[in-house]
């Protein structure tokens, strides 16, 4: 199917030049005379880019522009303007435009302009569709009532920059929980950097978050970007932040009052446009009264606290669960998708899960490599999820 171009324009010599180049190029070719009948053949007809004058009686070009964008916002339109309304065609990209042609028109500008305009359109519907297929992969799975007030609360905080500190038990999905978060966010298609607090020495951790500069310290050999540097402009997330230690949490919060930090060894001020979503599995209250933990940086990344529940306060979500691993386990392996019986699974609703989330996907990843049928039935089950095996934990 070959692109759609709309033309919109009151001379009918434009029209008529246009259409003859277009159409013997292999366009769909569709015209209006002015900004009302543009508005209704985009409703009915659906064209990929609009060709759009800037001066027409009635509504003019950037009023219908305007329109155009409330109801189809990812529509490319390219202005045609005259000369002496270059400035008014200007305002019109900064409203939304792709881009201005001027008259009078040269043939392989247009075409230049509007396979670019197409292009550009393309790369949007792609963006979207990634976007989109990254939300499903980091979802909220569940509809339990633990997991509908999480999601609540994740759609109240998301667009906004507020810092979001995320608890919960290991297991749990507060990564997942994070990049939903981001998604959703104001930066969606910005960086999304994650440092676990963890898993890095203490001697490491603040060249890992700030940068260094070349023989700032022995190992130096080379400038390094930190994580906040990396994130510029999307968001930082720092996990288990709970065991950072008491030097570089002091290091945080002075970056989180200034909006500005140095690479170790350098003298540069650099400036921070981070949004900071931080987890930590301990009680970070309880750290504080033990000295462990900064109270004034507990309140720099509390700003919206969201706790993620254990699964055995949602386990009405564990058949939920195993078909949604399943079903991305047959698509990532394209083998039949494994089914459990209901004994199975209620061996798993009885079970208290300490190991959580993390724990009901590594047994379903197993059962799916370990038990050759498709339907996995109360005696594939291994302890101590089998009471047989061993006694259920309560």
């Amino acid at each position: 199917m070959y692109p759609a171009v709309l033309i919109v324009d009151d001379e009918i010599s434009i029209i008529e030049s246009l259409e003859g180049i277009l159409s013997d190029d292999g366009f769909e070719v569709m015209h209006a005379f002015n900004g009302y009948e543009a508005l209704k053949k985009i409703e009915t007809h659906s064209p990929d880019i609009v060709l759009l004058d800037i001066w027409m009686p009635g509504m003019d070009g950037i009023e219908t522009l305007k329109e155009i964008k409330k109801t189809s916002p990812h529509l490319p339109v390219v202005i045609i303007t005259g000369h002496g309304t270059i400035e008014s065609a200007v305002d019109a990209t900064k409203s939304g435009a792709y881009d201005f042609l001027e008259k009078p028109l040269s043939i392989d500008k247009v075409m230049i302009t509007i396979n670019n305009a197409l292009n550009f359109r393309k790369l949007e519907e792609e963006n979207i569709y990634l976007r989109k297929k990254s939300i499903e992969k980091n979802s909220i799975t569940g509809t339990s009532p633990a997991v509908q007030k999480l999601y609540g609360e994740v759609m109240n905080a998301a667009p906004t920059d507020a810092s979001i500190l995320i608890t919960g038990e290991n297991g749990t999905g507060k990564e997942m929980v994070a990049r939903t978060i981001q998604q959703l966010s104001l930066r969606p298609e910005q960086p999304f950097i994650v440092i676990n607090c963890a898993a890095i020495p203490e001697d490491t951790l603040d060249s890992e978050l700030f940068g260094h500069e070349k023989g700032a310290f022995k190992e130096a050999r080379s400038k390094n970007q930190g994580k906040f540097e990396l994130a510029s402009g999307g968001t930082l997330f720092l996990d288990e932040v709970g065991d950072m230690n008491i030097k570089t949490q002091a290091k945080i919060l002075r970056t989180l009052e200034s909006k500005t930090f140095q690479r170790i060894g350098g003298g540069r001020t650099l400036h921070m446009d981070v949004r900071l979503l931080s987890s930590s599995n301990k009680n970070l209250e309880q750290e504080i009264k033990t000295g462990n933990f900064r109270q004034d940086l507990y309140f720099r990344l509390n700003v919206i606290p969201i706790h993620v529940p254990p699964l055995r306060d949602r386990k009405e979500d564990i058949p939920i669960l195993v078909d949604t691993f399943f079903d991305k386990l047959s698509k990532q392996s394209s083998q039949k998708k494994k089914t459990m019986s209901d004994t199975a699974l209620q061996l798993l609703t009885d079970y208290d899960w300490p190991g959580n989330v993390r724990e009901l996907k590594n047994l379903v990843e197993r059962l799916s490599i370990m038990v050759e049928h498709d339907f996995i039935d109360i005696a594939d089950m291994p302890q101590p999820y089998n009471p047989v095996c061993m006694p259920i934990r309560k």
